[in-house]
């Protein structure tokens, strides 16, 4: 059977009555597929519909054969040990009990067919790169990348004929990334990867854009879709121009036929005052000037409403762009201040010393394999884990962004959360500062919770960043997870204005080179 998924007049719409999709289909066969958009476009929602984990307001999906979808969180959050994860815990016991004697209908029910699944769970491991894990062991203590690399290999030993991923790269270090490109690649039937990871999207062979409730495919990986996008925006921006150049000639024009009418009311008033003509000729004459006047009034107003149209589906048509740009003073740490250290420090759940010192506004990027601690080394540094033995010294006010963005309460607005982080600030300052984050007028009073990956990452930093005291150091893990280009740029622009120290952990390498790191600290080699 030939891999195929079939999205037909696929809608959406949310209770509180956003479309999120209008009328979407989509016919795929066997092949590689990357969607892009901005954060909120519906790239998740699509994956969802695809997978049956959500179901349409109107449409119906099509998928023959076996379907296997990885989300951003794949975990259920049952998962004891790593045979949890890959979905083999119930056949490997059932496996080694009729191995050891059991004749129980039950555990040749749990096996089925898959006899080897033993041998297939040991080579998918070492196919992910995780060959020195056992299957019985726990998870606590795994970093973020292995657990996604385990879970992508759970979908994969389920042979599926239909993959789909949401943002695979998420907690990946640059081998294991290397590994999953390598999956993609080698996959033969059909696969839909939602991404921002520009690397990644090079492998596809096909993009489709989500925006404003549809998808527009684009042959070709990311960097064609790229360049043609690049194009149609510059030939927006030329339209825009032509369009203000033609609303200001149309407005000049009612104004200049404006004036005429005024002369014509006036020489018509002056004959009229003088009497020179018969009243009725001079009645006539005041209504057939009015009807031209009209005529002539309306004539120009419709050319400017046309004009004034045709500027607005030019801008229509121009990306938003939008910049953010912070002041924040109270965060300034002065040259040589010391503000970190971490004298022979033992983290908790690795095995492994720490000696680190970080002074004055110094830009630190912590790289090193995942499951190397890095994780664990952020939260001790902030103090939200204890030490097994050594000393932290934290000189001043400190913030830290985990992977997982659930900082703010999501039954509260975005305005909301900020006063409760900012107590002092005034309504008029509140909002103030949202704005700069782009959450203008109404957008401020959006519920946590409705927010998408880019609007949760601008609402926290609003929260962390104004935040009292003012943080001095900023700790951040990961936090181009699930942004998309644009969400990135802006997480880069509320940065360059904050004047204190920096830790971030990342392996988005252009983020790093963007945020210009002062140094790269390799955690093999504390």
């Amino acid at each position: 059977m030939q891999a195929s998924l079939t999205f037909h007049d696929l809608t959406l719409t949310w209770p509180d009555g956003d479309t999120v999709l209008d009328q979407v289909s989509i016919d795929l066969g066997p092949g590689r597929y990357g969607l892009v958009g901005s954060n909120g476009a519906g790239k998740s929602t699509l994956l969802r519909l695809g997978a049956g984990a959500l179901t349409p307001t109107s449409g119906h999906v099509a998928t023959p054969g076996r379907l296997a979808y990885l989300p951003q969180d794949p975990l259920a959050g049952t998962e004891r040990t790593v045979a949890d994860v890959l979905g083999v815990s119930s056949a490997l016991t059932a496996l080694r009990a009729i191995e050891a004697g059991s004749t129980e209908i039950a555990d040749y029910d749990a096996v089925g067919d898959d006899w080897d699944v033993e041998e297939r769970t040991i080579a998918m491991l070492h196919r992910l790169g995780l060959e020195q894990l056992e299957v019985d062991r726990a998870i606590d203590g795994l970093s973020g990348g292995e657990l996604v690399m385990l879970s992508l290999g759970a979908r994969l030993l389920a042979r599926p004929d239909v993959l789909l991923l949401d943002e695979p790269t998420n907690n990946l270090d640059r081998r294991a990334r290397e590994r999953l490109m390598d999956i993609v690649d080698s996959f033969t039937g059909l696969l839909l990867v939602a991404s921002h990871d520009r690397e990644l999207l090079s492998h596809v062979d096909r993009i489709g854009e989500v925006r404003a409730g549809t998808v527009r495919w684009f042959a070709g990986p990311f960097d064609v879709y790229e360049t043609a996008v690049a194009a149609e925006q510059e030939a927006a921006e030329r339209e825009v121009r032509d369009a203000v150049s033609d609303l200001r000639k149309q407005r000049r024009e009612l104004v200049d036929a404006e004036v005429k009418l005024a002369r014509r009311k006036r020489y018509g008033q002056k004959m009229a005052d003088n009497k020179r003509e018969p009243k009725i000729v001079m009645g006539n004459r005041k209504r057939a000037a009015e009807v031209s006047a009209a005529r002539l009034r309306g004539q120009h107003q419709d050319d400017v409403d046309g004009a004034r149209s045709r500027l607005e589906s030019a801008e229509a048509k121009v990306r938003d762009d939008r910049e953010i740009r912070l002041d924040l003073p109270d965060t300034v740490v002065p040259a040589g201040r010391i503000v970190l250290t971490m004298d022979q420090v033992r983290l908790p759940h690795v095995d492994r010393i720490v000696d680190l010192d970080l002074r004055g506004p110094e830009r630190i990027a912590l790289v090193g394999p995942n499951g190397a601690g890095k994780t664990t080394l952020l939260r001790t540094a902030v103090g939200a884990l204890a030490p097994v033995e050594g000393e932290v010294r934290l000189r001043v006010p400190a913030r830290y962004l985990p992977q997982r963005l659930d900082l703010l309460d999501p039954a509260l607005s975005v305005v909301d959360n900020l006063r409760a982080a900012a107590p002092s600030m005034t309504e008029t300052g509140l909002r103030s500062a949202l704005a700069k984050l782009l959450f203008r007028a109404r957008r401020a009073d959006q519920l946590v919770g409705t927010l998408s990956g880019g609007e949760l990452l601008r609402a926290t930093l609003a929260c962390v960043l104004h935040a009292e005291p003012a943080p001095q150091l900023l700790v951040l893990d990961e936090p181009t997870n699930n942004l998309d280009l644009a969400s990135t740029r802006h997480l880069v622009e509320a940065l360059e204005s904050f004047g204190g120290a920096l830790i971030v952990v990342s392996h988005d390498e252009r983020f790093l080179d963007d945020l210009e790191m002062d140094r790269t600290v390799d955690i093999d080699e504390l």
